[in-house]
């Protein structure tokens, strides 16, 4: 390849990542509700390229490439489980689940995708869960773009 031809592949990449923390001031538990919510993080640590919004908690690819997202959600010992779902357009690609009656608990997945231009990724906390977050930071959601296709 000529230098001319890496800068133009170099310019056609973009770089995105994004990490967000649940609340954004505070602690408290976020649920449990009656019905399935999307999580919205409100504290934005990184959000190069702004594909992360966090008034409505939706990532939106915008280049076609691999992505990576990695969640991590808290709890404290309850009946109600600590739960979140990654789900991608609408369908569910991965889960984190953890229910203990005391003590502290924290699950975690992550995932790579392939992503079109304009799908969305977002966190998904089933009925009747709860999650806790304070200004430690323990519940978050990041992604980012390991490279364009």
């Amino acid at each position: 390849w000529s230098l001319e031809e890496n800068l133009s592949e170099l310019m056609k990449s973009k770089q995105l990542a994004f990490s967000a923390s649940l609340l954004a001031s505070g602690s408290g538990y976020t649920g449990p509700f009656n019905t399935d919510i999307t999580l919205i993080f409100k504290h934005v640590v990184t959000n190069i390229g702004n594909a992360y919004n966090p008034n409505t908690g939706l990532f939106t690819a915008p280049v076609r490439g691999v992505y990576h997202f990695d969640f991590h959600i808290f709890g404290h010992g309850s009946t109600d489980p600590t739960s979140a779902v990654l789900v991608k357009n609408g369908e569910q690609i991965c889960t984190s689940y953890t229910r203990q009656p005391s003590g502290d608990q924290k699950a975690s997945n992550g995932v790579s995708l392939l992503l079109e231009i304009g799908d969305v990724v977002f966190l998904r906390m089933w009925a009747n869960s709860k999650i806790y977050d304070n200004t430690h930071r323990h519940t978050t959601f990041s992604g980012h773009l390991l490279f364009t296709m």
